[in-house]
């Protein structure tokens, strides 16, 4: 049953390789403009295995980030997220109105945030012994060359401890930590903490920053792309050339409130989450994923919410543009869904790690005041193993009144969290 409680999205904010901001992000997306590119400005042009990514270039977090020396404790996906959060509190109107906050809570998805090589440098040199690292050698010679306060920047709860610092939120704040379905898992979090009248308002979404050579050492689960001459055509959700995914980084952030506590304060209101649902699909003896998670998840997501395959406007699907994994999340929205169109935004920017879902249901949020849904990019030969209608070429007028945001993460959790325009 659906909540008697009628939950809003107030306020939008994001970061990403397309754009900072809604309209920039909205202009890429309407324009069909890739953000994955070659990562010379960040590593210089080196033989890295895989030199291309979702990079944000024009990223300056002095202009953002306050008080200014808190930077000495963010990493980047900490700094992505306060800039994420800050953009969705101006446009809900935070800042000027008279939320309690006591009743002002955070919820974010994080990811495990790796520590950035230079950091580690002086550290590791410390510890070799005769041209080997020994780890005996950690705590007296090693510990000494890093930063007292290093930890700070990379335990994954600190993108909502600053958000709340900064916002002066007093109420609930949680991080959840779990790959891919992070963001999405932390609205869902949001929805429930405001329903159980924990708090009237919260700041919830996602970031993840997966460009750094530490993160793909330790996230190699994923076949990569390896089209790293034309990087922006490197992603190609469920076309027959797809042939891995690209690493992105990226933060979204939303204000969630009900809608009475909306309305009393004159909030603009962007869109409705009218249902969702999580599942997870056992995996005995290490077999492989079938996709009935995914099913499972959609099934469940309609039924909460009363809402018919028919009402859908549009899937906002995850679409990693890997082989096996847009194979099974399309039979699965075959199965379920039938010929609903289909929009996969990672084609955009790729796989931003915990930030991914945030930033992939800003898209289907800025669909219903804009009027139409932007094109899968990149997909130019229909694999007859993807039965699904991908809306590319150009955007699709918005026409019914309900969208369909998914995501999943590699141990097959999947989370489906359906979206209503806002009246």
């Amino acid at each position: 049953m659906a909540s008697a409680r009628e939950i809003v999205i107030t306020g939008l904010g994001v970061v990403s390789p397309i754009g900072i901001g809604n309209d920039a992000f909205w202009s890429a997306l309407v324009e069909g403009r890739s953000g994955i590119s070659r990562f010379e400005q960040l590593f210089g042009d080196s033989d890295l295995p895989v030199p291309i990514g979702g990079q944000i270039g024009d990223f300056d977090p002095k202009q953002y980030v306050r008080p200014r020396k808190s930077l000495k404790v963010m990493s980047r996906d900490i700094q992505l997220a306060f800039v994420a959060a800050d953009l969705a509190s101006r446009e809900a109107g935070l800042e000027s109105s008279t939320v309690d906050p006591d009743r002002l809570g955070v919820v974010f998805g994080a990811d495990m945030i790796a520590c950035e090589l230079p950091e580690l440098r002086n550290a590791y040199a410390g510890s070799l012994n005769q041209g080997r690292f020994d780890i005996k050698r950690w705590g007296d010679q090693a510990i000494a060359e890093m930063h007292p306060l290093w930890m700070l920047k990379y335990l994954p709860n600190m993108p909502a401890c600053h958000i709340g610092i900064a916002h002066d939120a007093r109420g609930p704040n949680n991080s959840l930590t779990l790959g891919e379905v992070s963001s999405l898992a932390a609205i869902v979090e949001a929805v429930r903490v405001i329903e159980r009248g924990q708090a009237d308002v919260v700041l919830t979404g996602g970031t993840g920053c997966r460009i750094h050579p530490t993160i793909w050492a330790y996230r190699r689960a994923y076949p990569l792309s390896r089209r790293n001459d034309d990087p922006a055509a490197a992603l190609r959700p469920f076309d027959a050339g797809r042939d891995g995914m690209v690493h992105g980084e990226g933060a979204g952030a939303f204000v969630l409130e009900e809608r009475r506590h909306a309305e009393a304060r004159g909030a603009p209101i962007l869109a409705r989450v009218a249902g969702f649902a999580a599942r997870f699909e056992p995996q005995p003896g290490g077999r492989d994923p079938d996709g009935r998670a995914v099913g499972n998840a959609i099934r469940a997501a309609l039924e909460t919410a009363q809402v018919a395959p028919a009402d859908l406007d549009h899937v906002n699907a995850d679409g990693l543009s890997t082989p096996v994994d847009d194979r099974l999340e399309a039979h699965a929205l075959r199965d379920v869904l039938g010929d609903v169109p289909v929009t996969a935004p990672k084609s955009y920017f790729g796989n931003l790690g915990a930030g991914t879902g945030a930033v992939e249901m800003a898209a289907s949020v800025l669909a219903f005041s804009k009027g139409i849904v932007p094109a899968t990019l990149n997909y130019e030969k229909p694999d007859p193993d993807c039965p699904v209608n991908v809306i590319h070429g150009e955007p699709k007028p918005r026409t019914r009144p309900y969208a369909l945001v998914l995501n999943q993460s590699r141990i097959v959790q999947s989370i489906a969290l359906l979206l209503a325009e806002p009246a």
